[in-house]
């Protein structure tokens, strides 16, 4: 997702690309070090939906992962929300916040981290300050949350346990358990382990690409396991492209599946 302020998209950023006819990129751009669109040299090509994939990527931004447009739109502002958290929420702060029983001051600073970007919608940032407002649901979020990212046991308890404590988080109107919100917040913190889940995007990236993605509306291991298989896949298929964790990652899933990027 382009950066935006809030969930709307940036009139500027979004003309970035479309003002540029297509196989015409600017200065900026073309001193990216273009990679061959067809080319995934060094291994396993992949089937043709993951090769036409490629090339819509590389039609859009040249240079691959470094490329300066994809850096700007793409990944910086996911980048500089994870670097906010580890100045912030680092392992050793959180563990003292919450040992002082700091629960609001967690939550506080994660929703604030998170209301920075555009990845949630309006109506799920005001569900999730809302739901973490009062003392009862700080405390089950900030408690939840650092178990889940650091805690031991295996992951799929680990991810489902998150799942129901936010389920449990208080609500006025926007229900809290989406997809979104059980994501988002690992992704920021931990984008080396943890990928984000937009639906919609998601499932239309998947056909595009020619994966089977096994989704349920519901947050599920099943289905978060089947997406870090995707995204996995999309790894060892770019592995020439030097893809540095999960944001890029999932920012190569959304340019197959959002409406921002038509080839």
């Amino acid at each position: 997702m382009r950066k935006t302020s809030g969930a709307q998209k940036s009139t500027a950023n979004a003309s970035k690309l479309s003002a540029t006819p297509r196989g015409h990129r600017t200065d900026l751009a073309a001193k990216s070090s273009p990679i061959k669109s067809g080319s995934a040299s060094g291994h396993d090509r992949g089937s043709q939906e993951a090769l036409r994939c490629r090339r819509k990527f590389l039609q859009f931004y040249p240079g691959g992962y470094r490329d300066p447009d994809y850096v700007e739109l793409e990944r910086d502002y996911k980048w500089n929300a994870h670097e906010k958290w580890c100045t912030t929420l680092d392992r050793i702060t959180y563990r003292s916040l919450l040992r002082s029983k700091k629960f609001h001051e967690i939550a506080h600073i994660a929703v604030s981290i998170e209301s920075r970007t555009n990845l949630l919608f309006s109506f799920e940032k005001m569900a999730i300050r809302d739901a973490v407002h009062r003392p009862a649901g700080a405390r089950t979020f900030a408690t939840a949350l650092y178990e889940y990212l650091y805690g031991a046991g295996p992951d799929d308890k680990r991810f489902e346990n998150w799942c129901a404590s936010i389920e449990a988080l208080p609500r006025r109107q926007t229900r809290v358990l989406t997809w979104p919100i059980v994501t988002v917040f690992p992704f920021i913190a931990r984008p080396d382990r943890y990928i984000y889940l937009k639906p919609t995007v998601t499932r239309e990236a998947a056909k595009a690409y020619g994966i089977e993605f096994h989704y349920e509306s519901r947050p599920n291991w099943s289905t978060y396991a089947s997406l870090v298989t995707f995204a996995e896949q999309v790894r060892r298929d770019t592995r020439d492209l030097r893809p540095r964790d999960m944001i890029d990652l999932q920012s190569f899933i959304w340019v197959q599946g959002s409406d921002e990027y038509v080839a």
